[in-house]
């Protein structure tokens, strides 16, 4: 999601209200050079202020059961789960849960929980905690929320012990360990205070930072939770702040002059020049990240499979990895991106090939008209590659608008009720809620009854039902559930309902000295800074 943008995204209407909160902390300061780590005597952290520079708003949804946007940047340093994705081992590590055990048929998992656990209100975190939370998750049905569709009933053993009853033999393992609607927080605590204040800026997790202030479209300042389960190390950040800079050009400065550590996104020009810079560190590394182009199938000429499929042959793939992406992308082979499991390189591409494009439009009866299409403000990866498309199309007598808008307002149009009054062709970001195929799978093409994320509107059973089928085995017979993928994606590819353009490599710029940091695909854009100190 979320997914959004390039940073991610994803999605969201803004739920939070105009400024805010919070927690009685003095303010973090601004425009400091930034520290190195102070020694201490008492183990608490001394590491100083960390900050990192977000091409857009930090958060979007603040309720931890319904957070599926950019938020997770902010959220996974304030929330917990129950194990993470270990990016290095490939494996699942425990966190929130000390062991767990798995039955023969994989439809019961027990976990035990560590008993020295807080939450930011001070409660001790139990086995009915867990309960409550994904209870809560699942009864709201949003955000990320159908991660737990495996779920038959949740029992709680013990205080500290915790059984799920499956429906199906999931990779539950996975699904615990997701960035998106797996967080364990205290329900009761919410529950009480309610939506407006949560919505202004407070938290009720388990993680090493809570919030001490946010001001909507400015900052975000979190502050250390000094009951943390995990502890203190003198060289630990006290505070972490999040500022919106929406100009590259004030990231770079920010970071030259050694007043910011960190940041998601920079254009490739600038990366660059920046690679130069002994003063700057540049990490590329792989991610589960896609740029899409969702197409309305509901709206003409859209309409037409082959009208899609001559868009498909249109699009100069190696011109936009040379000019644009420039090593930081290459094609996808399918909707499942290289490096997470169904990934499948023998699926077929399209390739650039404007004859047959023209060919199947003239099939197609289309000579000419007017097409619109909308991508994220101030993305520059984007807004290349669509004035592209808007040459390519130009070639073929049809005028692309190109239109860059903020993210929420291009949500709020594609959900138009009205299709005509959509946007034609939608250009976003995709990576995975937890690592596993279904999340693209599901969440780019499957049917909806009410506009989610599906943005293509399309409408196919037969689709649907191969899906559900690989979801279904996923957790007891994964090479089935690989074909049956497989055959899932042979069918996009055919009718066209969207294009998975590229799959992308992250390049993060950071100072030299902030230590630490390593890049976690299945949690994009995330820095867990816990783990990270300044030397």
């Amino acid at each position: 999601m979320k997914k959004l943008l390039r940073t991610g995204l994803m999605i969201g209407f803004v739920v939070a209200l105009a400024a805010c909160s919070s927690q009685n902390a003095p303010e973090a300061q601004k425009g400091q050079t930034l520290p190195k780590a102070s020694q201490s005597a008492n183990g608490e952290p001394k590491g100083g202020i960390a900050t990192y520079g977000y091409h857009v708003d930090t958060m979007t949804f603040w309720d931890p059961s319904d957070s599926f946007s950019n938020e997770n940047i902010a959220t996974n340093n304030m929330y917990e789960t129950l194990m993470r994705y270990n990016s290095k081992t490939k494996k699942f590590d425990m966190l929130l849960a000390e062991n767990y055990s798995v039955s023969q048929d994989g439809l019961t998992w027990t976990f035990a929980l560590r008993k020295d656990v807080k939450f930011h209100t001070g409660t001790e975190m139990t086995a009915e905690s867990v309960k409550k939370s994904i209870e809560r998750t699942i009864k709201r049905g949003k955000g990320a929320a159908f991660i737990w569709d495996s779920v038959d009933k949740i029992n709680v053993v013990d205080s500290n012990t915790v059984e799920f009853k499956l429906k199906y033999a999931a990779p539950f393992d996975a699904v615990v360990s997701s960035g998106y609607g797996a967080f364990i927080f205290d329900v009761d605590a919410l529950t009480k205070n309610g939506d407006a204040w949560i919505n202004t800026g407070h938290d009720v997790g388990t993680g090493p930072y809570t919030v001490q202030k946010w001001t909507q479209g400015s900052e975000l300042i979190l502050t250390y939770f000094p009951n943390y389960w995990k502890g203190w190390k003198e060289r630990n950040f006290q505070k972490v702040v999040y500022k919106t800079m929406t100009e590259a050009n004030t990231r770079q400065q920010m970071l030259q002059a050694r007043k910011m550590d960190f940041t998601d996104q920079l254009p490739i020009e600038m990366v660059d020049a920046l690679k130069l810079n002994p003063d700057i560190t540049v990490q590329q590394t792989d991610s589960f990240e896609q740029l899409v182009l969702q197409l309305n199938t509901q709206k003409p000429p859209f309409t037409n499979p082959k009208v899609r499929q001559a868009l498909a042959y249109l699009i100069p793939y190696d011109k936009i990895i040379k000019d644009i992406l420039v090593g930081t992308g290459e094609q996808s082979h399918g909707t499942i991106p290289k490096g997470l499991w169904g990934y499948d390189e023998t699926l077929s591409q399209y390739t650039y090939d404007p004859q047959k494009a023209k060919a199947l439009l003239t099939e197609a009866g289309i000579t000419d008209g007017k097409l619109t299409l909308t991508y994220m403000a101030g993305d520059d990866f984007e807004r290349r590659i669509a004035e592209i498309l808007k040459v390519e199309l130009a070639k073929c007598g049809i005028q692309l608008d190109v239109k860059g808008m903020l993210w929420d307002a291009q949500w709020d149009l594609a959900k138009a009720q009205d299709p005509a009054k959509r946007q034609d062709i939608m250009l976003m970001y995709w990576y995975p809620d937890y690592t596993d195929p279904y999340s693209f799978l599901k969440n780019l093409y499957a049917s909806e009854k009410d506009i989610v994320f599906n943005l293509a509107y399309y409408r196919n059973p037969d689709y649907d039902r191969l899906i559900e089928e690989g979801k279904h085995v996923s957790g007891i017979n994964r090479e089935k559930a690989i074909a049956l993928y497989k055959q899932a994606q042979e069918i996009l590819i055919k009718d066209v309902p969207g294009i998975s353009l590229y799959d992308l490599k992250y390049e993060r710029v950071l100072l030299p000295n902030f230590k630490g940091y390593v890049d976690n695909p299945a949690y994009p854009n995330v820095v867990f800074f816990y783990d990270t100190y300044r030397e």
